[in-house]
């Protein structure tokens, strides 16, 4: 099994930043996401029910497991509780990443970002505070707005509202006014 999990991994990178574009990852788009569903479901479950973790000792297996951990789940069950479920493992090896160095010796920024986003989809203000100046260093202008966005939101309301419905949260008046805003959803 651990000869597999190289190829597989490499296979994620590949799919995630040389076959697909920036507007697939971010976009809501229901072919793209079944596109996603069919090719990682299975390595997705199996990084969530941990039985991934060996892909975290080195950066590139690692920054797949990022992308199946954090990224992928939005897209293969999306506006559903299980989009998050892999959130607080992604969020711990995103963390060891910029400690191991392994984000500063990234020299591709879009990979880089994608280091950083589980700490951009923490709901821990404490996580925000201390990513601003990391989406600030190692990626662009605009994913380092997009970072001060999400840190603002958590400041706000402590959560992040347009997760409410899908993690079976109730919604304060406040959040669903805020939820009537363009671009609160991100």
């Amino acid at each position: 099994m651990a000869a597999v999990a190289p190829i597989a991994a490499t296979g994620v990178l590949r799919f995630w930043f040389e076959e697909t574009s920036p507007q697939q990852w971010f976009g809501k788009d229901p072919a793209f996401d079944g596109q996603v569903r069919e090719r990682f479901i299975g390595l997705t479950r199996q990084a969530i029910q941990g039985q991934l973790s060996g892909w975290g000792r080195e950066p590139q297996s690692g920054l797949a497991l990022v992308l199946l951990l954090d990224q992928v789940p939005r897209q293969i069950w999306r506006e559903t509780a299980m989009a998050f479920a892999g959130d607080g493992q992604a969020l711990t090896l995103s963390q060891a990443a910029v400690e191991r160095g392994w984000v500063a010796a990234e020299p591709e920024q879009p990979r880089r970002q994608f280091w950083l986003m589980p700490q951009m989809h923490s709901e821990e203000l404490g996580v925000q505070e201390a990513a601003v100046p990391l989406f600030e260093q190692f990626t662009d202008a605009r994913t380092a707005e997009f970072a001060r966005r999400h840190r603002d939101v958590i400041a706000r309301f402590g959560r992040f509202p347009h997760r409410n419905a899908a993690l079976g949260r109730v919604s304060s008046v406040e959040e669903l006014a805020f939820l009537k805003t363009p671009g609160s959803g991100f």
